[in-house]
């Protein structure tokens, strides 16, 4: 199974490729973060999340996306971006016809480090011996996509599987 994991954001998003099965360690295809220019007009930045994205989709051909669910924060200035980044990764899986899913922070915390509150050092640190790594993904928005990949690789893949195998005739 090919995931890929993207933490959203308007200025800096984390897109990261693992490929795996539930219960192994996973192996890194590609990460990066895809940016975008904070002085250009809304329109222009989501239009080039989505084109960084779309190209990032081509060229690794994930089976599945994995993208963070953008939670309610005290200072809406910075979750309404936020929220419109993850409407255009979320599209990007869903205009390709993959299975989609969304995570919350906790969530992708508790799977790579078994707490939700663990903290970005922990995620990066576990996200690197997850994936045997050399060095750790950076920035933390890299690290970020790559422990949302693990994540639906552990949790969503299997569901997902154990949810096909009961809607098939035996």
């Amino acid at each position: 199974m090919r995931v890929m994991g993207i933490d959203p954001g308007l200025t800096r998003c984390g897109v990261g490729v693992v490929e795996g099965s539930p219960g192994k360690a996973g192996r890194l295809v590609a990460v990066d973060v895809i940016r975008t220019d904070s002085k250009a007009e809304l329109p222009e930045r989501l239009r080039a999340l989505d084109a960084g994205l779309s190209a990032f989709l081509e060229e690794h051909e994930p089976e599945q996306v994995a993208v963070e669910r953008v939670f309610s924060q005290h200072n809406l200035a910075s979750v309404i971006p936020t929220a419109q980044a993850s409407g255009v990764a979320v599209l990007a899986g869903a205009k390709r016809g993959l299975p989609t899913a969304t995570y919350t922070p906790s969530e992708a915390k508790a799977a790579v480090c078994g707490s939700g509150t663990a903290d970005k050092r922990q995620v990066t640190t576990m996200v690197t011996r997850i994936l045997r790594l050399d060095a750790p993904p950076k920035p933390a928005d890299a690290a970020d996509a790559l422990a949302l990949a693990i994540c639906h690789l552990w949790r969503g893949a299997l569901k997902n599987r154990l949810a096909r195998q009961a809607r098939s005739p035996r």
